[in-house]
C-alpha cells in the first residue's frame, strides 16, 4: 500500500498560523466595532411621534419624551401600548444595525467559526 502525501489535517505550512493572523485581526476588528456600536445612540417613535425613546449602544434608554396628548387617565392602555411599541422599535434598529455591522466582519458567519 502506498503512502499518501499531502499535509496532517489537509493544512498547508503556514495555513494554521495564517488562519490565527486572521482571527486575531476578526477578533480585534469586533472590539473596535462593538465600542463604536455602544458609543452610537439609537431613536425611535411610536404613535405618530407622541411618544419618543433615545437607547444607546449598551441598550440602555436614556432618554423617554410622551406628548401630553397621548396622557389619559381614563386609558393607561393606550399609552402602555404606545411606549412598548417605540421602545421594541429602538431595540429592533439596534439590533438590526448591529447585526449589519458584525456579519461585515464575520462574512455572515454569525458571529462563530463553522468548526
Amino acid at each position: 500500500m502506498a503512502k499518501r502525501g499531502g499535509y496532517p489535517g489537509g493544512m498547508m505550512p503556514g495555513g494554521m498560523g495564517n488562519l490565527m493572523k486572521q482571527a486575531q485581526k476578526m477578533q480585534k476588528q469586533m472590539e473596535e466595532t462593538t465600542k463604536a456600536l455602544e458609543e452610537k445612540e439609537y431613536e425611535a417613535a411610536a404613535g405618530g411621534g407622541v411618544v419618543k425613546v433615545k437607547m444607546n449602544g449598551k441598550k440602555e434608554i436614556i432618554e423617554l419624551h410622551i406628548e401630553e396628548d397621548i396622557v389619559d387617565p381614563d386609558d393607561i392602555e393606550t399609552l402602555e401600548d404606545t411606549v412598548m411599541a417605540a421602545v421594541n422599535e429602538v431595540i429592533r434598529l439596534q439590533a438590526e444595525d448591529e447585526k449589519s455591522q458584525m456579519g461585515a466582519i464575520t462574512g455572515g458567519l454569525g458571529g462563530g467559526f463553522p468548526f
